[in-house]
């Protein structure tokens, strides 16, 4: 698709996607020139990053997720959660369009967990392609611990250098593959389906993230973060501390050491009904 095209499509749905910008970028701490440059878009994205924790803590607690926009920022700006990945693409897509970026959004297929020789994973991952300085590039703050904190520019099979090492997109039979270099070897992550997706495709996908017995995130406590050169992921219990100049600290947490990293770490507003969890998590029966 070319920029052009992508264009056109954005323009359609500025409408029904509005946003309250200034309070987005507060969320952020972004008070800069809003003049839709690749400089822009790869400050806008370390910043969502380094603000906004990739969380699923209401999927765990059975409150399922609403894609609604306005149920998307009544939790994540006026309710300073995080979210996970049809959340954070819903955010962003509608702040870089009220910016006034092209954007077009994309699901894919995580194959991060068991990679390729593993049963077709089903399409549960929602990525976003974003036009600036006359160049399409792969926009993604919904990948938990696993992408960079900068855009990646669309251009298949050219090996990208980042801070969080190496990524590359590589065209497939159905799409295109995202993979990070790991020990010297290309990793697929996910595949980005071509395909014209609607809103209900979304929301389809979404409903088995949030409500599906297989769904990872029906099982496991999962939180990251990534300020600048530092990554805070939570596994279960297990809270993980990495800088790109190889330091690390990795601990088990009770769920007092839970909560307070929950808060302290990752910022979010801990609520008392999340202690029950909390526990199961710390025992390891979550």
């Amino acid at each position: 698709m070319s920029v052009s095209q992508l264009s056109a499509d954005s323009d359609a749905l500025m409408v029904a996607d509005a946003i309250d910008l200034p309070a987005y970028l507060e969320r952020i701490g972004y008070h800069g020139p809003l003049v839709p440059t690749p400089e822009l878009l790869a400050t806008l994205v370390e910043r969502h990053m380094a603000a906004i924790p990739f969380e699923a803590i209401d999927v765990l607690l059975d409150r399922g997720v609403d894609l609604a926009p306005s149920a998307v920022d009544t939790k994540m700006l006026a309710g300073q959660r995080g979210g996970y990945c049809f959340e954070h693409a819903s955010l962003l897509r509608r702040a870089l369009l009220a910016i006034g970026f092209p954007v077009e959004s994309h699901l894919a297929r995580v194959w991060v967990h068991g990679g390729l020789e593993a049963p077709v994973p089903a399409a549960t991952h929602a990525s976003l392609k974003v036009s600036a300085g006359e160049r399409l590039w792969l926009v993604d703050v919904g990948f938990g611990g696993f992408m960079a904190n900068q855009p990646l520019v669309w251009q298949p099979d050219t090996p990208q250098q980042t801070r969080f090492g190496a990524f590359r997109i590589t065209e497939t039979a159905h799409g295109f593959m995202v993979e990070s270099q790991h020990r010297g070897r290309w990793s697929p992550l996910y595949e980005i389906l071509d395909f014209d997706w609607q809103p209900v495709d979304f929301e389809m996908a979404n409903h088995y993230v949030a409500e599906h017995p297989a769904s990872h995130f029906r099982h496991e406590l999962m939180v990251a973060r990534t300020q600048g050169d530092s990554r805070s992921t939570l596994a279960g219990n297990r809270l993980k501390i990495a800088s790109v100049d190889g330091a690390c600290d990795e601990r088990r947490l009770d769920a007092d050491g839970l909560a307070d990293a929950l808060a302290t770490v990752f910022g979010l507003p801990v609520a008392a009904d999340w202690r029950p969890l909390l526990e199961r998590v710390a025992a390891g029966t979550d």
